[in-house]
């Protein structure tokens, strides 16, 4: 699905245009043009390769799944690898991951921008409005579309990083309220979402701070201000996701105290038990002995009185063992 966007450098409101009009549009330099692919076919892609020239490499790597953050530099345009979050809902995540990663790929020319992604990303949407209102204020050009992109994408971090922490919150209450010992495998599971969601923030990081040191010239100089609000929101999402996996790894720890006290109690518990049993047995073995000079053998008292023994020596360590609370 290819959806374009055009807009003039005069100050002409944003306009949907067919894509057979983009090789014009392309060639006057008056237009600020966005194309947006969603799920492109190879058609498409040659469609790319045939009215924006781009590299062959580059195209392969918008092709490609899973690639790492970066920017890359061509003859005449830059291409970016960047990353929208979303978080799925426990019941809809499944044994699955909670958090869903969407690449996004970013060619960056003097007057257009190409996005190309697999599924519907929101933050695209949420970027054209951004476009409109940060154009009147730096102007219309690539730049601009840029940082409402960028931006767009970096804001609704926060909002996953808060769903993993009300999410954390909820593993903690488990622990430290309800003493449930049972959310091992949800503990290591957030470990493992935070982990990659850091290894998308830490290069992302990087790709923004080269746009801020104008090693890209496309890029005019009043967009730097705005560049280093994402650069700073995306140092944000990173601290926090620091603090928040140091925090789980403390939720781990306690976790594993808690199992050890529990297993503490249960073998402190066990113990005694063991102890009473033995005593009792040991009463019943000394008095099961087949000896004829048994002082209380032939006694009519004798068996009442070796199991009122039985019942005082194993009442007396119960009580004993309750009060040291271990019962």
């Amino acid at each position: 699905m290819i959806t374009c966007l055009a807009h003039t450098r005069t100050g002409q409101e944003l306009q949907e245009v067919e894509p057979d009009q983009i090789g014009a549009l392309l060639r006057a330099h008056e237009q600020v043009v966005w194309l947006d692919l969603r799920d492109p076919s190879p058609r498409e892609f040659e469609f790319l390769r045939r009215e924006f020239g781009f590299h062959p490499l580059a195209l392969e790597d918008a092709q490609k799944r899973h690639q790492r953050p970066k920017i890359d530099e061509y003859p005449n345009f830059y291409f970016l690898v960047f990353y929208a979050l979303c978080v799925r809902s426990p019941g809809e995540a499944g044994a699955g991951s909670l958090v869903c990663l969407e690449e996004i790929g970013i060619f960056l020319g003097q007057s257009y921008i190409v996005t190309v992604h697999a599924q519907s990303v929101p933050e695209l949407e949420e970027a054209a409005r951004r476009w409109r209102q940060v154009r009147e204020e730096v102007g219309a050009h690539t730049g601009t579309l840029l940082y409402a992109i960028l931006d767009s994408i970096v804001d609704h971090y926060f909002v996953v990083v808060d769903a993993l922490a009300e999410r954390m919150d909820d593993l903690e209450e488990q622990i430290f309220e309800r003493f449930d010992i049972r959310p091992s495998e949800e503990i290591f599971r957030l470990r493992k979402e935070l982990l990659g969601v850091r290894r998308v923030l830490a290069p992302e990081r990087e790709v923004v701070n080269t746009l801020l040191r104008r090693e890209v010239p496309i890029l005019p100089p009043q967009v730097t201000v705005y560049l280093q609000d994402v650069y700073d929101h995306v140092v944000r999402v990173t601290d926090t996701v620091d603090t928040y996996r140091d925090l789980l790894s403390g939720t781990l720890d306690a976790y594993l105290s808690a199992v050890s006290n529990s297993l503490n109690q249960v073998m402190k518990t066990l113990t005694a038990v063991a102890a009473i049993l033995m005593s009792v047995s040991l009463i019943a073995a000394i008095y099961g002995m087949n000896f004829r000079s048994m002082p209380e053998l032939e006694q009519p008292w004798g068996y009442p009185f070796a199991l009122g023994l039985m019942a005082v020596v194993g009442l007396g360590l119960a009580l004993y063992f309750w009060r040291r609370g271990w019962l």
